[in-house]
């Protein structure tokens, strides 16, 4: 579903959640429902209870619309922007190009320095996928330093934003002045930007977060413009030292709190999670966002389940993503081989999108969802069948995958032969059990157990 009809402008409120409350199943919803594999109805009826969020901003008209939550299928988001230091218009279009061809469900501007309206203008008319932000960050591009940053002037940014039809805002409500203390002795501090930015403004100002005290007239910018919020979690964990302290579930808390407070506005919610977290703790992380935050979708970025690999964080998240997802996480923000080492370009794109990828069919898979399990049974009757075509179709990078099977083998003749490079044709175990009379192989063992059962008589 593509080029979205626009609702009139009289509508006060204009959210999915608002007319799934009142029983009707909206354009959006019946492509959900499409998309999912589910009856229209129960996404309406998740989407009023606040368990699954459709982000489309009205003025989204390119927008193809999709849901997360827990009875959908997993899903990834992939953060691109500008920095202040890199990048330009022109790469970000075609970060957001590569973003949607390599599978991103969701992609999040997070530019910073110049031309961020251009550059988020020119990303959301060409997106298919919802597109998200963190509006603090322009915000503070409009200012020469931190401290002067006001409530009004957060509000306009947001109100812009939403205009410019950004689907989905990371807004750091929750980071409360009373948290402040517990973040002393971490060992990585506060890691966000945003969670950094409002601490260091109250504590200049020995004030309350603005976006705490003005939540209610957020809620009001995105009841106008059907803006999701997605909680952002400005006190999580930087490091598997300061993983499921203090901070991290006071904040979480008080997104709990947020969470009843939008939906009682008709707003949809999601709640951002931790980004480092040991494997031994996933599960209970998940289970009390979803216990705290009422069946609010969840959505974090990896968790990265060690510390020790820069240059393959897309790995170590990879692995606390399909944790996480298993056990209840909606959507994955994926992490690139550059976390933690510079601004990603289209190859770390692409790498931290495959790895998510697996981690979220991984996780469909253990959830059981709407017959996850078919691609996995379909590529592997095409490898048994020595179907090199057929694989490489099912794959997620079938230009990889092709180019790594014919890369060892010389002669044409053999890239479509039934065997690869690693057994070759005598030793293929695949291609050695097809050839077992099975009939033969049957009445053999019939006779076996015949004789067992004689002499067992003697």
């Amino acid at each position: 579903m593509k080029h979205r009809t626009q609702f009139g402008n009289d509508e006060a409120c204009r959210t999915q959640m608002s007319r799934a409350r009142s029983g009707v199943v909206t354009p959006e919803m019946q492509r959900v429902a499409e998309r999912e594999d589910l009856p229209a109805e129960t996404v309406r009826d998740e989407v009023a209870r606040g368990r699954m969020i459709i982000p489309a901003n009205v003025n989204h008209v390119a927008l193809d619309p999709m849901a997360i939550g827990l009875k959908a299928r997993v899903k990834i988001n992939a953060n691109i922007g500008s920095s202040p230091t890199s990048s330009s218009l022109d790469e970000e279009v075609d970060k957001l190009r590569l973003a949607q061809r390599w599978g991103a469900d969701t992609v999040m501007d997070l530019s910073t320095g110049k031309q961020i309206d251009e550059t988020r203008v020119a990303i959301i008319e060409r997106a298919e996928v919802p597109i998200g932000t963190v509006p603090i960050y322009q915000a503070l591009e409009r200012v020469s330093k931190i401290e002067e940053l006001t409530a009004d002037l957060l509000l306009d940014t947001i109100e812009r934003q939403a205009l410019q039809g950004v689907d989905y805002m990371t807004i750091h409500a929750g980071v409360r002045l009373e948290h402040l203390p517990l973040c002393r002795h971490r060992v990585t501090g506060i890691v966000s930007r945003g969670g950094g930015i409002l601490a260091r403004w109250m504590i200049h100002h020995e004030a309350e977060n603005p976006l705490f005290e003005h939540f209610d007239d957020v809620l009001e910018i995105c009841r106008r413009h059907d803006v999701s919020i997605s909680l952002g979690d400005g006190l999580r964990p930087g490091s598997i030292a300061d993983a499921s302290d203090a901070a991290q579930f006071a904040e979480l808390d008080t997104l709990g709190e947020l969470t009843k407070r939008a939906w009682e506005r008709d707003v949809q919610v999601m709640v951002e999670g931790p980004g480092h977290v040991p494997l031994d703790q996933l599960e209970a992380n998940v289970k009390r966002q979803q216990e705290v935050c009422h069946e609010a979708p969840f959505y974090t970025l990896g968790p990265l389940v060690t510390d020790i690999a820069p240059g393959y964080d897309h790995i170590t998240s990879a692995i606390g993503a399909a944790v996480v997802g298993w056990h209840g996480t909606s959507m994955l923000c994926y992490v690139t081989p550059k976390e933690h080492l510079g601004l990603p370009d289209a190859e770390d794109v692409k790498q931290g999108l495959i790895a998510y990828r697996i981690a979220a069919h991984a996780a469909d898979l253990a959830r059981g969802t709407h017959n996850a399990d078919r691609w996995d049974r379909e590529i592997s009757e095409a490898r048994f069948a020595f179907d090199w075509q057929r694989q490489f179709d099912l794959s997620l990078d079938p230009e990889t995958a092709r180019a790594m099977h014919d890369e060892t083998l010389a002669d044409d003749y053999f890239k479509s032969a039934e065997f690869c490079s690693m057994c070759g044709p005598k030793y293929c175990p695949m291609h050695n059990f097809r050839d077992v009379d099975w009939d033969a192989l049957a009445q053999l063992a019939q006779r076996r157990r015949s004789e067992r059962a004689a002499a067992a008589t003697v």
